[in-house]
C-alpha cells in the first residue's frame, strides 16, 4: 500500500472515531495494521474479553513471529488459564491447556508440564511463584504492565503505536477543499451553491438551467484561476461543518500577553499535553486542557532523536506469574543491574587542549566534536582514534565584527569554546565561543570541513548554542552575556528572533516543539527559567531553579521527560525532573559531593538513565530512582566535574579528562559500534572509493551504510572485546581426507561473483544440543575435531570439557559428524565430567588451551590452574602437573612422540615436557610476552610459535635451537596490543604455515620465515577471532567478531565465500552479542567446520548437498595460483580479494 493510502486509512479511521463508529474503527486498526491502539487493548484485557484481544493483536503479530510477540500471547493465554481454575471451571481450564497453550510447549516442555501440574492443586496459589497472585483485577493490571513492554519492544509495533497529529475532521477538511475547488472551477459558480452530493463533480447550473460540465472531464477548460484572486470559502454552505478544535496548547501558547515581562498570570503554564500541560512551578488555576497525546519531541539541544525501545531491552516478570523463558529472551531488567550503561574505557585520546564541549555525530555516532579551552575545534573518529580535524580559532572577517569584538581580541586574545554541537542531520555544528562569535562549520564526510557562516552574536561571551527548526526552517539560537537570547537563520544568517526579558547573563538554552507549538527554554545565572514562543511577545514563564545559578536543561530522548541540572555559588549540585502538570520540581535526585568543586554538568540517554560528571567521577541515575544507581571513574584521571557527553543510542560515553585527554567508556553494543559501524560505511562505498577520500555527505553515507548492512544480510548485534580463540596446532594423519574434486575452471566470459549465504535454507547448520544447563551461559573457548571425525570436543571458559559423538545410523551410515544428523552430547556412566583445575585462577585472566593425542585417547588441557591430562573414554583425570604460575596458555603433542608436549607458558617461554618421566627437557625463550600459538612440522622437523607479542619464532624440534624470528606484519597504522593473540598452524604440504592475527591472515615460508600471501582487514572493520586451514588446506574459514564466517581460497587468500550470521543464528539469537570464538575443521571432509560461540553453542555448517562446497573459486589472476608457492610474493591487502 502506498504512503497517501496509509494515510487515507488513518484519515478514515479518524472520521469513524469522530462519527462515534466504535466497533467499526477498531476493526479498521486491525484489519489494517497500521495503528495499535493500546487504550482500546488496555480496557479489552480490563475487561477479560480475551477472545476479542487476540483477534485483536492478530492484525499485527502472530503467535510465533519473535520471541516478544510468543511471549504476548503466552501471558494472555496463562492469564485466561489461571483466572479458569480461580473459578474452579476444571473444564473451561483443561480446554484452554489443550487449546491455547499446548503450542508453547515445543519451546518450553518443563513450563508447559509446571501449567499442567496446577489442575492438580486445590488452590493454585499452592505453587510458590504463584503464592503471591492476588484477585482477578489486580493480576490483569499487573499483567498489562508487562504486555505494554513486551509490545514497546516488539519491533513489529514499531510505528504503529502513534497515531499521526491531526487536525480535527481533517478529511471533511480535504472534502471542502476539494469542493472549493470544483466550486471554483464552475462556468457560472453561484455565490450560495448547494451541494448534495459527493459521488459526482460538483457544478453550478447554467443562468438558463443548463448544468456546467464536470471540470474534471471538460476538455476545453482554460486556465486556473490567478493565484492573486483567492478562492471563496464555502462557509456554511460545506456539507462537513468541521467540528470545535479542543483547546490542545496551553494559555501562555495560544494567547501571547502583549506585555513583555514579567510573565502571564491569568491561566495554566504549561505546553498541553498530560505530561507538558501546566506551569513548571506555581500553577495559577487548575489546568483546564483536555487530555491530548501529543507526539515524541525532539530536542535539538541534545540532539537526540524520539525512537522505540530497542528490542534488546527486556523486561520483568510480574511477581504473581509464573516465569517462562523463550529462547533469547533472558528476564533481566538493567535497572537493577545497568550492564548497558558504558563503563568500560576503551578509547584514551589526546586532544591537546583541556576540553569545554563535547557532540556525537547524530547519524555516525562514532564521530566525536570537541571544543576546548583555547578555541580549538577538533573532529575524532573514535573507533579508529583518528583525529580528522583540528582547527584553531581564528576569526573568518575582522573586517566586518563589530568594534566592541575587534576591541577585546586585542585587549585578550585567548577565547574558550563554551559550545560545540552538531545540528540534528549531522550536515552542519555551531561553535559558540566565549568572545562575541558564533562560527557555523559544514560538515561533508570524512574530513571535510568548510566554514558556512560567521555571526557576531552577543556583547560578551556566546554562552550556549542550539539547532531548531521553527516553522520547518533550521535555525540557530544562542544566548550571551548580554541577557539576550537570538535567532539566527542557519542557511545565512539573519537574526530572525531577538529575546529580552533576563535580568543577568543568560547561560543555557534548550529548545523543544509540543505538537505545532515551538518554544525555548533558556536559564540565566540569577537563576530565572524563562520560556518563549518565536514571536516578539515576550517571556511567558518565570520561576526559579534549584541551586539558582548555573542551569542547564534537556529532556529525555523521546521527548516527554524535562530535566535540569545546576550549581549553587556554593557549590551546591541538583538534578531534577520537573513535573510540568503540576508546575513544580517532581523529584530530586541523591548522591552529589556535599560541596562539588566547578559547575556539573549532565546528559541524557535511552529515556533511562541520567549522567552527571561529579567528584572526580560519573554517576548515573536510573530516571524513575532518585537514588543514585552507580559511580564510576573511568580508572581515574578525571577532573572535578568532568564534561560528559552520550552518543545518539547510548553506547558510547564521552568523558574529559586531565592532561587534556577525552575518554570513551563504551558498553557491548558500543564496543561493537567501533569495531563494525566503519565496515558497514566502507563496504557501502567500496565499489567506488578511490585512494583519494570522497568528499560525501555524511547523511549519504549513513545512509549507504544502512544499505550495506542491508544487502549484506548482517544482523546488528554487539562484539565484545576477546581474545582470539585458540588454534589447535596438532598433526593430522592425512590418510583418510575425503579427495577433494578438482576445482572447476573459471569460464572467463563470465563475471565472477562472490558467493553470499544470507539464509538458513542456503546452507545445512545444526546447533549441537545443551542439555548440559551448567554449560549455556560460558563462552566456547576452544573446540577441535577428533581425529577419527565421528565428534567435537569443546572446552568452556568454564573449565569443563563438553563431547558430542555421531553414532552409526540409518540416516548416518558412516558414523561421521554431520550437519544432517543431531549427535549426543555424551558423559560416561560415572556422570563425571572433564573439569580443569582452576584452583586459585582468576577465571577472567585464564588462557584456556588443550591438545588432542593422535590416537583420541587422551586430551591435555589447561584453563589457568595445573595442566590435567584426561582419559577420552572414561573421563577420569590421569594426572595433574606444572602448577602455576606460570600458567600453560598453548599445548601441542610433538608428532612423532605423544609423551612430548610443547607447552607454551604465560611468562613468555616454551616447555618441552616429557609425560613419561614428569620431566621438563628443555625451556625456549625467544618471545617478550605470553604464547598464542603453537605448531609442529615433522617433514621440517621444526617447531613454529608465536605470541601476544605479534612475534614468530622457528625452532629445530631435534635440538630445540632457535633457527629465525620475526615480527608480524602489522599494517601500517595499526599496533598490536596484549590481547591481540597470533596463532599458526601448518598447511598439508609442512612446509607452509597460516598466521592468524585479529588484523590479518597470512601464508609463511617456514624455512625463510617469510611472508608469502597476506590477506589484511580493513581498520574499522570486524576483527578476525578465529581461523583454520580445511583439512584438506585448500581453503581457510576465518570467523570475525561481527559473527561473519568468510571463506578464502588457501592458495591466494582470495574470498569466495562469505557466510552471514543470519544463515546459522536463529531468530531468537539475531538481535544478541552472539558470535564465533574459535572455528575448527573436520579431519575428513573439507567443507565441513564447526564453531564455538560465545553463548555456549556449537554449530556445524556444511554446504547444501546440492552444491557440494563453499562457493566458487576467484578467477586467476596472472596464470595458475594452485598451490602456495605459486604465490611467493606478499599480495597487496585489499586489492586482489574483495573486502569484508
Amino acid at each position: 500500500m502506498s504512503s497517501l493510502s496509509r494515510e487515507l486509512v488513518f484519515l478514515i479511521l479518524q472520521f469513524l472515531d469522530e462519527e462515534k463508529f466504535k466497533e467499526t474503527v477498531h476493526k479498521l486498526e486491525q484489519e489494517s495494521g497500521f495503528f495499535f491502539n493500546m487504550k482500546y487493548f488496555e480496557d479489552e484485557v480490563h475487561s477479560g474479553n480475551w477472545d476479542e484481544v487476540e483477534k485483536y493483536l492478530s492484525g499485527f503479530t502472530k503467535v510465533d513471529d519473535n520471541r516478544y510477540s510468543m511471549k504476548i500471547f503466552f501471558e494472555i493465554r496463562k492469564q485466561k488459564y489461571l483466572e479458569a481454575l480461580d473459578k474452579h471451571d476444571r473444564s473451561k481450564a483443561v480446554e484452554i491447556l489443550v487449546k491455547d497453550l499446548k503450542v508453547f510447549a515445543t519451546f518450553n516442555e518443563e513450563l508447559f508440564k509446571e501449567i499442567t501440574q496446577l489442575l492438580t492443586l486445590e488452590n493454585f496459589r499452592e505453587n510458590e511463584q504463584l503464592s503471591k497472585y492476588g484477585d482477578t483485577k489486580s493480576a490483569r493490571a499487573i499483567m498489562l504492565v508487562e504486555l505494554k513492554k513486551l509490545i514497546e519492544a516488539n519491533p513489529l509495533f514499531r510505528d504503529k503505536l502513534q497515531f499521526p497529529h491531526l487536525k480535527n475532521s481533517r478529511l471533511r477538511t480535504l472534502i471542502n477543499q476539494s469542493l472549493n475547488w470544483q466550486h471554483q472551477l464552475c462556468k457560472n459558480p453561484r455565490p450560495n451553491p448547494d451541494i448534495k452530493t459527493l459521488f459526482v463533480d460538483h457544478t453550478c447550473g447554467q443562468p438558463n438551467g443548463a448544468r456546467a460540465p464536470s471540470p474534471a472531464n471538460n476538455p476545453l477548460l482554460g486556465s486556473l484561476p490567478k493565484a492573486g484572486g483567492g478562492f471563496p470559502p464555502l462557509g456554511a454552505h460545506g456539507p462537513f461543518q468541521p467540528t470545535p478544535t479542543p483547546v490542545s496548547t496551553p494559555l501562555w501558547m495560544s494567547n501571547p500577553s502583549t506585555v513583555t515581562h514579567p510573565a502571564i498570570s491569568g491561566g495554566p503554564i504549561g505546553l498541553g499535553a498530560p505530561s507538558i500541560s501546566a506551569a513548571l512551578k506555581h500553577p495559577r488555576t487548575p489546568p483546564t486542557n483536555p487530555s491530548v497525546d501529543f507526539p515524541s519531541g525532539d530536542s535539538e539541544h541534545v540532539g537526540k532523536r524520539a525512537r522505540p525501545m530497542g528490542i534488546t531491552d527486556e523486561v520483568n516478570l510480574p511477581v504473581n506469574v509464573l516465569p517462562v523463558t523463550f529462547p533469547g529472551h533472558a528476564h533481566s531488567q538493567a535497572f537493577n543491574a545497568p550492564d548497558d550503561l558504558p563503563k568500560t574505557l576503551i578509547r584514551n585520546l589526546s586532544q591537546g587542549s583541556s576540553p569545554m564541549s563535547m557532540d556525537f555525530h547524530p547519524v555516525q555516532q562514532t564521530l566525536l566534536l570537541v571544543g576546548t579551552n583555547v578555541g580549538d575545534i577538533g573532529l575524532w573518529e573514535v573507533g579508529s582514534k583518528e583525529k580528522l580535524v583540528l582547527r584553531n580559532f581564528k576569526v573568518w572577517d575582522l573586517g566586518a565584527c563589530t568594534m566592541p569584538l575587534q576591541a577585546a581580541l586585542v585587549k585578550d586574545p585567548g577565547v574558550s569554546v563554551n559550545r560545540i554541537i552538531w545540528s540534528p542531520d549531522g550536515s552542519l555544528f555551531g561553535v559558540a565561543y566565549s568572545r562575541h562569535i558564533v562560527q557555523i562549520y559544514s560538515y561533508h564526510g570524512g574530513d571535510d570541513v568548510r566554514q558556512h557562516l560567521e555571526i557576531d552574536a552577543h556583547v560578551g561571551g556566546v554562552n550556549d548554542l542550539a539547532f531548531s527548526h521553527p516553522n520547518k526552517q533550521l535555525c540557530v539560537i544562542t544566548c550571551g552575556d548580554d541577557k539576550t537570547i537570538k535567532v539566527w537563520d542557519a542557511t545565512n544568517g539573519a537574526k530572525q528572533y531577538t529575546f529580552e526579558g533576563h535580568e543577568a547573563p543568560v547561560y543555557s538554552v534548550c529548545p523543544h516543539y509540543k505538537e505545532n507549538i515551538q518554544f525555548i527554554f533558556s536559564t540565566a545565572l540569577d537563576g530565572k527559567i524563562k520560556a518563549w514562543l518565536y514571536d516578539n511577545l515576550g517571556s511567558r514563564v518565570d520561576y526559579d531553579a534549584p541551586g539558582r545559578w548555573c542551569t542547564t536543561m534537556a529532556y529525555s530522548a523521546d521527548g516527554t521527560r524535562l530535566f535540569s541540572c545546576g550549581t549553587s555559588k556554593d557549590g551546591e549540585s541538583y538534578i531534577v525532573e520537573w513535573n510540568e502538570s503540576e508546575g513544580a520540581v517532581k523529584r530530586t535526585y541523591q548522591g552529589f559531593r556535599k560541596r562539588s568543586l566547578g559547575v556539573v554538568q549532565f546528559d541524557t540517554t535511552k529515556n533511562r538513565f541520567l549522567a552527571a560528571g561529579d567528584d572526580f567521577s560519573i554517576k548515573f541515575w536510573d530516571m524513575d530512582n532518585i537514588q543514585l544507581l552507580t559511580t564510576i571513574d573511568a580508572e581515574g584521571g578525571l577532573p572535578a566535574s568532568p564534561r560528559i557527553r552520550f552518543n545518539k543510542d547510548g553506547t558510547l560515553l564521552a568523558v574529559s579528562a586531565n592532561e587534556n585527554s577525552i575518554k570513551i567508556l563504551a558498553n557491548t553494543d558500543g564496543i561493537r559500534l567501533l569495531r563494525t559501524f566503519e565496515n558497514l560505511s566502507y563496504d557501502a562505498s567500496r565499489a567506488s572509493e578511490s585512494v583519494t577520500k570522497p568528499a560525501m555527505n555524511s547523511i549519504s553515507a549513513a545512509a549507504a551504510a544502512a544499505a550495506a548492512a542491508t544487502s549484506a544480510g548482517l544482523a546488528e548485534r554487539g562484539a565484545s572485546v576477546v581474545a582470539i580463540a585458540g588454534m589447535n596446532g596438532d598433526a593430522r594423519n592425512m590418510g583418510d581426507v575425503k579427495p577433494r574434486l578438482a576445482e572447476e575452471t573459471n569460464d572467463k566470459s563470465k563475471i565472477w561473483k562472490l558467493t553470499e549465504i544470507n539464509e538458513m535454507s542456503q546452507c545445512r547448520s545444526l546447533r549441537l544440543s545443551e542439555t548440559m544447563r551448567i554449560t549455556k551461559l560460558f563462552p566456547i573457548s576452544r573446540l577441535i575435531y577428533t581425529n577419527s571425525g565421528n565428534a567435537i570436543l569443546a572446552l568452556a571458559s568454564n573449565a569443563i570439557h563438553l563431547l558430542w559423538k555421531w553414532q552409526r545410523s540409518d540416516r548416518n551410515s558412516s558414523g561421521k559428524a554431520t550437519a544432517s544428523v543431531a549427535p549426543q552430547l555424551w558423559q560416561p556412566s560415572s556422570g563425571i565430567l572433564m573439569t580443569n583445575d582452576i584452583a586459585d585462577t582468576n577465571p577472567e585472566e585464564a588462557v584456556p588451551c588443550f591438545a588432542l593425542s593422535k590416537n583420541d585417547s587422551y586430551v591435555m588441557s589447561a584453563s589457568g590452574g595445573k595442566i590435567s591430562l584426561f582419559n577420552m573414554m572414561t573421563f577420569k583425570t590421569m594426572t595433574t602437573f606444572m602448577p602455576p604460575p606460570p600458567a600453560a596458555t598453548f599445548l601441542a603433542f610433538h608428532p612423532q612422540d605423544n609423551n612430548i608436549i610443547a607447552i607454551g607458558m604465560d611468562d613468555s617461554t616454551i616447555q618441552i615436557y616429557n609425560v613419561r618421566v614428569d620431566e621438563v627437557k628443555s625451556k625456549l625463550k625467544g618471545h617478550s610476552k605470553r604464547i598464542t600459538g603453537l605448531a609442529f612440522s615433522h617433514a621440517l622437523n621444526a617447531l613454529v610459535s608465536s605470541g601476544a607479542d605479534a612475534q614468530l619464532c622457528v625452532w629445530n624440534s631435534d635440538g630445540w635451537e632457535k633457527q629465525k624470528s620475526r615480527l608480524l606484519q602489522i599494517p601500517a597504522g595499526r599496533t598490536s596490543t596484549g590481547q591481540s593473540d597470533t596463532r599458526v598452524q601448518f598447511h598439508q604440504d609442512q612446509t607452509h604455515f597460516l598466521v592468524v592475527h585479529e588484523t590479518q591472515l597470512a601464508i609463511y615460508e617456514t624455512t625463510k620465515l617469510e611472508c608469502v600471501k597476506q590477506w589484511v582487514q580493513r581498520e574499522a572493520a570486524a576483527p578476525i577471532s578465529h581461523a583454520t586451514f580445511s583439512c584438506d588446506s585448500q581453503l581457510v574459514y576465518a570467523s570475525f567478531l561481527d559473527a561473519t564466517v568468510c571463506v578464502f581460497s588457501a592458495a591466494n587468500l582470495r574470498l569466495r565465500c562469505r557466510i552471514n550470521p543470519t544463515s546459522y543464528l536463529s531468530a531468537s539469537v539475531s538481535n544478541s552479542n552472539v558470535h564465533p570464538l574459535v572455528i575448527a575443521a573436520h579431519p575428513q571432509d573439507p567443507n565441513q567446520f564447526a564453531l564455538g560461540l560465545s553463548d555456549g553453542g556449537v554449530h556445524v555448517l556444511e554446504p547444501l548437498e546440492s552444491e557440494g562446497k563453499w562457493g566458487v573459486p576467484p578467477p586467476v589472476e596472472n596464470g595458475s595460483a594452485s598451490s602456495v608457492p605459486a604465490t611467493p610474493s606478499v599480495g597487496p591487502s585489499g586489492s586482489d580479494q574483495p573486502q569484508r
